[in-house]
């Protein structure tokens, strides 16, 4: 992998990370760092999901392997409310 889709990954990780938290209703005590982590994650397992299913690559914006990847972050950010909590 090159610095540019390492950044890439980063940023989209940012960005799916906070979406999941967004989905879920009340407060995170998750801290950011956590979030970028598991945003990350969750993007990369929801591309491979979605290539697995077929929709990885369509004509223009991505909705499902988004839709996905948002699932994904906001039951990891879940997840880790509950590990944490214990």
């Amino acid at each position: 992998m090159e610095i540019s889709g390492l950044i890439s990954a980063i940023a989209i990780g940012i960005v799916i990370g906070v979406l999941g938290r967004l989905a879920l209703p009340g407060r995170q005590h998750t801290g950011v760092l956590l979030t970028i982590g598991v945003g990350i994650l969750a993007a990369l397992v929801g591309t491979a999901i979605a290539a697995g299913l077929g929709v990885a690559e369509t004509s223009g914006v991505d909705w499902i392997e988004l839709a996905i990847q948002i699932a994904l972050a906001a039951g990891g950010v879940a997840a880790v409310e509950r590990l944490k909590g214990r």
